[in-house]
């Protein structure tokens, strides 16, 4: 499954989910998935939705995976297997305010994690994304970034702000590896400069949630928490839906029009109020 999924161009991130709700799913039965019957398969999904009440995005990815093992690895003439839907979330992503973003980034305890943040936040980059940024991706002579490891294989160039290459040139002076601008530090934080691998997505998700805490944020934070709150943040600075589905890499526009729901109210009637009294009607 795992040579299924690199063979298809999968990413990391799909791969190892993929292969971990398999790993679930043989576990609870503990045979070889490859073993099991139509029925078990069937089971096993109406016990994730019955009584361990799976929220419908946890859902999707055990779908997911469980289809494309008896359909790629392991293919199986199933029922099971068109029967199988998704349902539809109609749930809006946290966002947080300009504020709790510097909050939230403040908080964070170490140097090399608060630099990891900000380049998400000012990006407005997938944590992957993120992570496996490199050297050769920084253009500062065009002021522009280069993202080769976009989700779906797609590339996309963005602009640098000043602040976001000042922070990764003072970070990257404190490890200089040659070709990673966040390696993995290691256990003794010298062999960054060596390191052939990225920080741990992981420690940054924990990361996150301690500083959240630490800074007395009661939403429900992650690293994309930081995507969705820029590309709201610059909704409601003006930028048109069309260049910010550009910004975030979006293929369908659908995907982006969920940031007209998440604009501060407060900010949208500022504009209504001010928009309003151009038209000078008196209060007589």
């Amino acid at each position: 499954m795992s040579q299924d999924l690199q063979l298809l161009g999968r990413a990391k991130r799909t791969h190892d989910g993929y292969l971990r709700e398999v790993r679930k799913l043989a576990s609870y039965f503990k045979r070889s998935p490859d073993e099991l019957t139509q029925q078990q398969v069937a089971d096993y999904l109406l016990h994730l939705i019955n009584e361990r009440q799976f929220a419908p995005g946890s859902l999707k990815v055990t779908y997911s995976a469980l289809k494309f093992f008896y359909t790629v690895t392991c293919p199986r003439d199933w029922e099971v297997l068109k029967k199988i839907k998704v349902p539809k979330q109609k749930t809006l992503p946290t966002v947080l305010t300009t504020g709790e973003v510097h909050q939230l980034i403040g908080a964070t305890g170490r140097h090399h994690n608060a630099v990891l943040l900000w380049t998400l936040y000012s990006l407005a980059l997938r944590l992957e994304e993120g992570l496996n940024l490199q050297i050769s991706d920084i253009d500062s002579r065009r002021m522009t970034v280069h993202i080769h490891r976009g989700k779906g294989a797609k590339d996309r160039l963005l602009p640098l702000p000043i602040s976001t290459l000042a922070v990764l040139r003072h970070y990257w002076k404190q490890h200089r590896n040659q070709r990673l601008i966040f390696p993995a530090n290691g256990r003794n934080r010298s062999s960054a400069g060596r390191s052939t691998t990225t920080m741990s997505a992981s420690t940054i998700q924990g990361c996150v949630k301690r500083a959240a805490q630490a800074s007395r944020i009661h939403k429900p934070v992650s690293p994309h928490t930081l995507r969705h709150s820029m590309a709201t943040h610059l909704f409601e600075a003006g930028a048109s839906l069309c260049w910010i589905q550009r910004f975030l890499g979006h293929s369908n526009l659908q995907t982006t029009l969920v940031y007209l729901h998440l604009t501060d109210d407060a900010s949208a009637l500022s504009q209504l109020n001010f928009r309003m009294s151009r038209f000078g009607v008196s209060h007589g």
